[in-house]
């Protein structure tokens, strides 16, 4: 099951901005709770597995798709904890999200769920569908007058390197895979490689 709860709750909890903003934890740094602010020492296997939960929950994802976005990392030439990376950035709601057609990625799921999005011209509504690089996605026409769409565009000020935004045609296409430094350096993939080195 996917948690669809408040993102704040689950920020301070593992001490880390889901929404990559930094302002669910500008107040309160601490996990919620009575002891919240009482720091507990982690296993080396409670670092793995906070590490692998922080990333999940930054781009939304179930156990099952993460798992298998791994498995198929694992078989790829590059090294694994990037090549994981990659994948979860070439998601559609991701990349959706990205290109500011959405303000959160849980907005982004919602516009391909409900069927607003293109890829290549072609209606996608799964929002776990990876997109290929040069692939171009779009609005529908019907749905370029959507305010929520609008807003977000107006507020965009600047986009990640690796796509290209036609604001005025509600389009952008997904141009390279990203490089490292331009993902959160607040992740250790490394410590998730480590855990699921242990299951699979």
């Amino acid at each position: 099951m996917r948690y669809t709860g408040p993102v704040w709750k689950k920020s301070r909890r593992l001490g880390y901005s889901v929404l990559e903003s930094g302002k669910e934890l500008r107040k309160r740094s601490y996990a919620p709770g009575q002891h919240g602010n009482e720091k507990k020492k982690l296993s080396e296997y409670g670092k793995q597995l906070a590490e692998k939960q922080k990333l999940r929950e930054t781009y939304g994802v179930n156990e099952r798709q993460f798992r298998r976005l791994y498995v198929i990392a694992t078989k790829s030439n590059e090294v694994t904890g990037l090549a994981f990376m990659r994948l979860l950035e070439s998601r559609l709601d991701n990349l959706v999200y990205r290109l500011g057609f959405a303000s959160t990625r849980r907005q982004a799921r919602q516009l391909v769920n409900h069927g607003h999005v293109l890829v290549n011209g072609k209606k996608i509504d799964i929002p776990s569908y990876l997109v290929n690089v040069n692939d171009v996605i779009s609005l529908k026409e019907k749905s370029q007058s959507l305010e929520i769409v609008k807003k977000n565009l107006e507020g965009i000020t600047t986009t990640a390197q690796y796509v290209e935004l036609d604001k005025e045609h509600f389009k952008g296409t997904f141009t390279r895979l990203p490089e490292r430094n331009e993902l959160s350096s607040d992740i250790n993939e490394s410590l998730i490689v480590e855990y699921y080195n242990r299951l699979l």
